[in-house]
C-alpha cells in the first residue's frame, strides 16, 4: 500500500473531531474534579485541620480517589468523555501512575506492579524536574543580573 492510499484510507475511516464539544466537555469535567477537590479542602478546614494539613489531606484524598477509580475501571470511562480535563488535575497523575501498575499486577509484585508503575509517569517526572531546574537557573540568572 502506498503512502497516498494509506493517507486516503485513514482520512476516510477517521472520525472528524468536534473540537468545541470536546473542549467544553474537558472544561466541565476538569472543573468538576477541581470543584470536588475544593469541596474536600473546605471539609477538612471545617473539621478544624490547620490549612497546611488540610491541603495535604486534600491531595492525598484526590490521589486515593483517582487510584480507586482507576482500579475500578471508572476513570477510563470518565476520561473517554472528559479528555484532557481528566489529565490536568492531580487525579490524572494518580491515574497515569496507577493504571500501568494495575494492568500488570498479574505479572507479580516486582516484575509487574513495581516495574510498570513509572512507565507513563516516569518521563513526565524526569522532564518535569529537568525543566524546573532549567527554569530555576534562568530565573536566578535574570534576577541576579537585573537591577529591579
Amino acid at each position: 500500500m502506498t503512502k497516498e492510499k494509506y493517507a486516503e484510507l485513514v482520512k476516510k475511516r477517521s472520525k472528524n473531531s468536534r473540537i468545541a464539544i470536546d473542549c467544553a466537555k474537558a472544561f466541565v469535567i476538569g472543573g468538576a474534579i477541581c470543584t470536588i477537590g475544593q469541596g474536600i479542602l473546605e471539609l477538612f478546614l471545617y473539621l478544624d485541620f490547620e490549612e497546611d494539613t488540610a491541603k495535604t489531606l486534600t491531595s492525598v484524598s484526590l490521589i486515593f480517589i483517582g487510584v480507586l477509580l482507576t482500579a475500578l475501571h471508572q476513570y477510563e470511562r470518565l476520561a473517554k468523555h472528559g479528555g484532557a480535563g481528566t489529565l490536568v488535575p492531580i487525579t490524572g497523575f494518580a491515574n497515569a501512575m496507577s493504571s500501568p501498575a494495575i494492568e500488570f499486577k498479574a505479572e507479580g509484585l516486582i516484575t509487574g506492579l513495581a516495574a510498570k508503575m513509572f512507565v507513563i509517569a516516569g518521563p513526565v517526572l524526569v522532564y518535569g524536574t529537568a525543566a524546573a531546574v532549567l527554569y530555576g537557573i534562568i530565573y536566578y540568572v535574570i534576577e541576579k543580573t537585573s537591577l529591579l
